[in-house]
C-alpha cells in the first residue's frame, strides 16, 4: 500500500526572504506539513484496522480526521510549488484572459483572493480554483483544510492563511502577509495548473 511522503523543497528554506524568513519556512514544512503526512498514514492504518476488525463506531471522526491531514497535505504540497523566489508579476496568455473574462481584471481578481485571504475566520486558505463544469475560474475560502468549497473543483494558486504560515514574522496582521505572497507567486506553476485543467472535460 503506497503511503504519503514530505515532498522536497523546490528552493531553499532562505530563498523566499524577505517576504518569508528561513525560519518560518522550515517549522512550516519540516514541522507543520510533515505532521499532516504523518496524520494521514497514520489515520490509513486506522481506517484499515477498523475495516478488519469491522469494527466502525468510530468511522465518522477518522474519516474527517483523514480529509483533514491529506487535505492538509495536498494544499502544502501546491503551496510549495505556487511559489518561487523569482515569482511576482501577474501570469499572460489564456490564464490571464480568463481571469479577466471571470473576474473582469486581474486587479479585481487580486483584490478578491487577498480579501477571500485575510479574511478567513481562524485558520484556512484563499484559493483560485478552476470548476469544470461552468468551465470558469471561482475564488474559494477553505476552513482549515477543507470545506467551504465546490465539491468539483481544483485548486491552482493557493495563498495559507493558518497562523503558523506567518506569525512569527507578521504577528496578528495577515494583510501584510497576503501582501507579500504577491510577489512570490510562481505564473509558471499556475499557468501550467490551469493548462492541464482546462484541457480535461468531466
Amino acid at each position: 500500500m503506497g503511503e504519503y511522503a514530505l515532498p522536497d523543497m523546490p528552493y531553499d528554506y532562505a530563498a523566499l526572504e524577505p517576504a518569508i524568513t528561513g525560519e518560518i519556512l522550515e517549522l512550516h514544512h519540516s514541522k507543520h506539513h510533515a505532521a499532516y503526512v504523518k496524520g494521514a498514514n497514520d489515520t490509513l492504518e486506522r481506517l484499515a484496522e477498523a475495516r478488519d476488525k469491522g469494527e466502525f463506531g468510530g468511522l465518522v471522526g477518522l474519516e474527517k480526521t483523514f480529509a483533514f491531514n491529506l487535505s492538509g497535505h495536498v494544499l502544502h504540497s501546491i503551496f510549495w510549488q505556487n511559489l518561487s523566489p523569482d515569482g511576482g508579476d501577474r501570469p499572460d496568455g489564456e490564464l490571464a484572459a480568463a481571469i479577466d473574462e471571470h473576474f473582469g481584471s486581474f486587479e479585481a481578481f487580486q483584490k478578491q483572493l487577498t480579501t477571500a485571504t485575510a479574511g478567513v475566520q481562524g485558520s484556512g486558505w484563499g484559493i483560485l480554483a478552476w470548476e469544470p463544469l461552468s468551465r470558469r475560474l471561482v475564488v474559494e475560502q477553505v476552513y482549515d483544510h477543507h470545506g467551504n468549497v465546490g465539491i468539483n473543483t481544483t485548486p491552482l494558486l493557493v495563498f495559507d492563511a493558518w497562523e503558523h504560515a506567518y506569525y512569527l514574522q507578521y504577528r496578528n496582521v495577515r494583510p501584510d502577509y497576503v501582501e507579500k505572497l504577491w510577489g512570490l507567486v510562481n505564473w509558471n506553476d499556475v499557468t501550467q495548473r490551469f493548462s492541464t485543467v482546462t484541457s480535461t472535460k468531466i
